[in-house]
């Protein structure tokens, strides 16, 4: 299993993971020289109360598959229309489209810098088969 990342690559993992459910417009918020709630906020928005939970639930599953994270809380369910998944310093927040104008998280927390880099390359969240893994080496020795 891979080293537990740090602040910056948890979030743009979370962003990942998000965007691989087709969550809409993530972004994250730095917050290290503005508040000591957390490190980064991970922002996005869902169409539906079902790929809301959709974004929730492959978050958390693809952490703990991934790197044997857990969330410190999770707070919120599909019908409030909001969840929250909490990493210590990293919070993910996920929004119905409707409701993330409402709450206006970007807004209230203006000071915050956007981290604006490319997201990570997308994550494998299934490890390779011994049988897959074998047939990479093997591929590796026909070519040397």
């Amino acid at each position: 299993m891979p080293a537990t990342p740090d602040g910056l690559k948890l979030a743009k993992l979370c962003r990942t993971f998000a965007e691989d459910k087709k969550a809409l417009d993530p972004v994250i918020l730095d917050l290290r020289k503005v508040s000591s709630v957390a490190d980064f906020f991970v922002i996005c928005a869902a169409e539906s109360e079902p790929q809301l939970k959709a974004i929730g639930n492959g978050l958390e599953k693809a952490l703990k598959d991934d790197y044997g994270l857990r969330p410190l809380a999770v707070d919120g369910y599909p019908a409030s229309q909001w969840i929250v998944v909490d990493y210590g310093d990293v919070m993910v927040h996920i929004f119905h489209q409707s409701t993330r104008g409402k709450f206006n998280l970007e807004g209230l927390w203006r000071d915050a810098p956007v981290v604006k880099d490319t997201p990570p390359a997308k994550t494998k969240t299934k490890t390779k088969t011994k049988k897959a893994k074998k047939a990479d080496a093997e591929e590796k020795e026909g070519e040397a």
